[in-house]
C-alpha cells in the first residue's frame, strides 16, 4: 500500500498513513534496538485501508532497516 496506494484485499484507493507519535514512550508500534527502554526506537509506520481495514507496517528509513539488522540478524 506504502508504493502501490492501493490496498492489495479489496483494491481500494482510501489509505491513510499513520506515522508514529515522537512524544510517546515505551507504547505504540515500535522496535526497540536496546535494553534501555526510551533508547534507539524505530519507529513502525502503520498504512490502513480505511474500507476494508487491512493494515500494512513499515519501517520507511534505509538506516532503521539496518539498525534492526544488526541488532537482530
Amino acid at each position: 500500500m506504502k508504493n502501490t496506494k492501493r490496498c492489495p484485499k479489496c483494491s481500494s484507493q482510501n489509505i491513510v498513513r499513520v506515522p508514529d507519535n515522537q512524544n510517546r514512550h515505551a507504547s505504540g508500534n515500535n522496535i526497540y534496538t536496546s535494553t534501555f527502554t526510551l533508547m534507539k526506537k524505530i519507529p513502525v509506520i502503520r498504512y490502513v485501508c480505511c474500507d476494508c481495514g487491512y493494515v500494512e507496517n513499515w519501517v520507511e528509513m534505509q538506516k532503521e532497516r539496518d539498525e534492526i539488522k544488526r541488532t537482530f540478524g
